[in-house]
């Protein structure tokens, strides 16, 4: 893991093991502004304006009395793929082990009541700060003078009411992985990323999966959840008779905040057979909203019992 040094702003390099202490930046980017490992790396001093969230973090790091802090846009090398992916596969478990995650809320205007304010704040509708927010215990809020308004225990309520995510989930007493598949995409429905690819590799932490490389991957286990099949079609999209049985985004689980993880040993399992997926399950029957009925059996599915499933 690369860190920053807070006094000296140079890199410096820990094993897993061995990394200290250090305090983590959570913020949205600015195109054109942020500053690059390579930049910072240059030995001259960056002009771009994103080298005050840098200065201002790291200072920030001393205060809360740790000597290293960690910033996504110049502390990873987007040259090179390799760390990159690493990174990528990382990012959560890094924000997770944060002392603190010093949020800077550069759309919160130090006029505004925090409360009011944080309806309009662009990191509570971006897909990377939604693991941002989840991960770490010490979360602080700072506004665009980087004054700061608190904890994120302190507005839990405040950002629930805005994203949906339950309270519990936003402050830590409840373990991520107890929410379903269906609940944790709900969640981020309703983000944004600049790239496409971007809104599957933000989720990558919150569901504990690694992508299938070399660099970063962990002694993580593999689960089906099938909430995963919970999703409705986009409003506005073109209805079709027969679909895929995965949704093409998290915006098609806007409406699966309350599906909750079910578990039954006798028919939750799965493998893969010589015709594909074989999955046993049970299946409610429930009109699709462009259907009038129930017993549209092109539209609808059916109650059955350890129903086997052959997805090909």
């Amino acid at each position: 893991m690369r860190l920053l040094h807070a006094s000296t702003l140079k890199f410096q390099d820990f094993n897993e093991s061995e990394v200290p202490e250090y305090a983590i930046l959570s913020h949205t980017w600015k195109s054109g502004e942020e500053v690059s490992y390579g930049e910072m790396s240059s030995g001259y001093l960056p002009t771009k304006h994103g080298y005050a969230k840098i200065t201002e973090a790291c200072r920030l790091a001393l205060e809360y009395g740790v000597q290293f802090a960690w910033v996504d846009t110049c502390c990873i090398n987007k040259d090179s793929s390799a760390e990159l992916t690493e990174s990528i596969n990382s990012m959560f478990r890094w924000y997770q082990r944060a002392k603190v995650c010093l949020v800077y809320l550069a759309d919160l205007d130090p006029t505004t009541e925090t409360g009011q304010g944080l309806a309009s704040c662009r990191w509570l509708r971006r897909g990377w700060t939604l693991q941002e927010m989840l991960a770490p215990t010490n979360v602080k809020l700072y506004d665009q003078a980087w004054c700061l308004r608190g904890s994120k225990h302190d507005y839990a309520a405040n950002i629930s009411e805005i994203t949906g995510i339950p309270s519990s989930a936003i402050c830590g007493f409840t373990p991520i992985k107890w929410y379903s598949a269906a609940q944790k995409m709900a969640w981020a429905s309703q983000r944004e990323t600049s790239r496409t690819e971007d809104i599957a590799y933000c989720l990558l932490g919150l569901f504990d999966v690694n992508m299938p490389l070399i660099y970063g991957e962990g002694p993580n286990a593999f689960q089906v959840d099938l909430s995963l099949f919970s999703w409705q079609p986009a409003a506005g999209e073109p209805q079709e008779p027969f679909c895929s049985l995965l949704a093409s985004s998290p915006a098609e689980f806007r409406d699966c905040y309350d599906i909750r993880p079910y578990k039954d040993e006798a028919i939750s399992g799965y493998g893969i057979t010589n015709k594909g997926l074989k999955i046993s399950t049970y299946l409610n029957r429930f009109p699709l909203p462009w259907s009038d009925s129930v017993d549209d059996c092109s539209l609808t599915f059916a109650v059955v019992a350890a129903l086997t499933l052959h997805a090909v």
